[in-house]
């Protein structure tokens, strides 16, 4: 069985930022996390978590640390690695969330789309919109604003120091349109899953 999922992080418009991807119904959670970051373009260098909602979650499924339990929380954090997609998916139209640097606060809806007969061994990307926004610029609020400063100001102090910060050229503009779904492609191809 393939799953199909959109998966979009939320408050950023203009352009939205998605990806869907197919992938095959006994990959674990911990699959999906490095799917999901391969496809937006993602460094890997926060913690992550699936949950059912933003606060007081009744599904956390990451990775567990035993010294750490956040009453907020209505659930302790499930091993990513030992719980499969069919776990948890079986039917159209499933949400989930996958939320990304608990300081930038990155929250991704997932929308199980469909749940098809097929084979692949491999995840696919299969379509996306949108620049994944950089590592630790300040969440939605601070992607927003790099978005505007080189829409309205390319070229005044701001811009020029958030290119230096991003490792862009000095002419060059951070293109929030940016999408190339090959190279994605070419990177899922390769990554090890769990099984």
């Amino acid at each position: 069985m393939l799953f199909q999922f959109k998966v979009q992080i939320k408050g950023i418009t203009k352009p939205p930022v998605w990806r869907k991807v197919s992938i095959p119904d006994n990959f674990t959670f911990l699959d999906f996390h490095y799917i999901i970051q391969i496809a937006f373009g993602w460094e890997n260098t926060h913690l992550f978590e699936f949950r059912d909602q933003e606060y007081q979650s009744n599904i956390r499924i990451g990775i567990p640390y035993d010294d750490f339990f956040d009453p907020d929380f209505a659930a302790q954090t499930k091993d990513a690695s030992h719980i499969g997609l069919s776990a948890v998916f079986n039917e159209a139209g499933q949400k989930l969330l996958y939320v990304y640097d608990f300081g930038d606060s990155w929250v991704h809806e997932i929308t199980l789309e469909s749940v098809t007969d097929g084979k692949q061994k491999a995840a696919v990307c299969l379509s996306g919109k949108g620049a994944c926004p950089p590592e630790d610029c300040g969440g939605v609020w601070g992607y927003e604003d790099i978005k505007h400063i080189f829409e309205t100001a390319p070229g005044s102090k701001q811009a020029n120091d958030c290119r230096k910060w991003l490792g862009l050229k000095k002419k060059d503009i951070w293109d929030a349109k940016f999408f190339n779904i090959d190279d994605v492609n070419t990177i899922l191809k390769k990554i090890p899953v769990n099984k």
